[in-house]
């Protein structure tokens, strides 16, 4: 088993880290601040032909793989965390139709996403629905060459922004998850409307909201997959979303790390670095330990996928170890810091904030856990 990189891959870790610093991590501040999307730079990702990358040329992507996806989401992450997951989610709307689409709808909305044509979102949490999706309320009528779609989503990333939508609806029939349908919602033919901004903790950037269907008419071709078949659609696109929300952690958790190194080298108490105190040491060296560990596991499962093999189970671990080290280590870092770190504005201020989602969004940690345990007693 290898975990080098490719050339290619460098060559992508490479520039897109060059692009971070430049680009990304200068707005960083001002997106977390003041709650602004980050449209330009998701214009110039799409001019650098990352808003499609682990999709094929012929539908407009750059035909790299999930591991070079990967790369770039760290990468990201790591200068801005709410512009790793507006790229994140946009890159999932594609994921179903790709594995679940038509010929026909792939070709026609494929290229929509990954030439940034439009910005992608993924609908499916309700307010009486997250965890649970069986118990989604929005419904979908067939009505001619219609389906009404009817109800209101629930933090919904990317969702004021959004041209294109995937959505779950009931259906019916069958009762729970057995009566969910996928549906491509284009807002220019399909319009809704948007409801509440959530005003976040964390992710400041990256705008989550409510989504509105009242009568909403989506032709019928833009059922995505079979009646029905909407439950499996969605945990299966969730499984590829779980290694980008892992790579995302994972480089917030680096930058913790990166940040209480400088920290501990230049600040001075009692004469010397605080780097050089045992306590401060072991706390780096676990911080070392995680995000390695979380690097390993992020690219496994990305590699896996690669590959064509079964990753949900790796997928799932993934995400929820690293996020849980962001998490734990985003708190070790604002400690090493002290009063600065805590000071608003500081950088290991926001990436604590920032790192708590990546235990809720994409399934919580306790999700994660229920869908390791499911797979490790089959």
């Amino acid at each position: 088993m290898s975990f080098e990189f490719t050339e290619e891959q460098e060559l992508l870790q490479s520039a897109v880290r060059e692009f971070a610093k430049n680009e990304v991590e200068p707005l960083a501040v001002k997106l977390d601040r003041d709650g602004i999307f980050p449209a330009e730079t998701m214009r110039k990702l799409a001019e650098l032909d990352l808003t499609g990358i682990p999709y094929p040329i012929e539908y407009g992507g750059a035909g790299a793989d999930y591991v070079s996806y990967a790369l770039v989401i760290e990468e990201l992450a790591k200068a801005c965390a709410s512009t790793a997951v507006v790229l994140a989610v946009h890159t999932l709307a594609a994921a179903p139709i790709m594995q679940f689409g038509t010929s026909e709808q792939k070709k026609k909305f494929l290229p929509m996403l990954t030439e940034y044509k439009v910005l992608g979102a993924f609908a499916l949490t309700e307010a009486g629905a997250g965890t649970d999706a069986g118990a989604l309320t929005t419904t979908a009528t067939l009505d001619g060459d219609y389906y009404v779609i009817n109800g209101a989503k629930t933090f919904i990333t990317n969702g004021d922004e959004a041209g294109l939508v995937i959505l779950m609806a009931k259906t019916g029939p069958g009762e729970g998850t057995k009566g969910i349908s996928a549906f491509i919602v284009e807002k220019s033919v399909s319009d809704f409307a948007v409801g509440q901004h959530e005003d976040k903790m964390g992710m400041r950037g990256s705008h989550t909201t409510e989504i509105i269907f009242k009568n909403c008419r989506v032709p019928k071709e833009n059922l995505l997959g079979t009646i029905g078949g909407g439950f499996k659609i969605a945990m299966a696109t969730l499984d590829g979303g779980r290694i980008a929300i892992g790579a995302q952690a994972l480089g917030i958790a680096q930058t913790c790390l990166d940040e209480a190194v400088r920290y501990a080298k230049e600040r001075k108490q009692f004469g010397r670095p605080i780097a050089a105190n045992q306590a401060i040491q072991w706390m780096i060296a676990d911080m070392a330990k995680d995000v390695m560990a979380a690097r390993l596991l992020v690219y496994n499962a990305a590699s896996l996928r690669d590959k064509g093999k079964s990753y949900s189970m790796e997928a799932a671990i993934a995400k929820l170890f690293a996020s849980e080290t962001a998490m734990h280590h985003a708190v070790k870092a604002v400690q090493i810091q002290g009063g600065y770190g805590y000071t608003k504005g500081s950088k290991v201020e926001r990436l604590m904030r920032d790192a708590k989602v990546t235990e809720i969004y994409e399934g919580t940690s306790e999700v994660q856990r229920m869908v390791i345990a499911g797979i490790a007693l089959r």
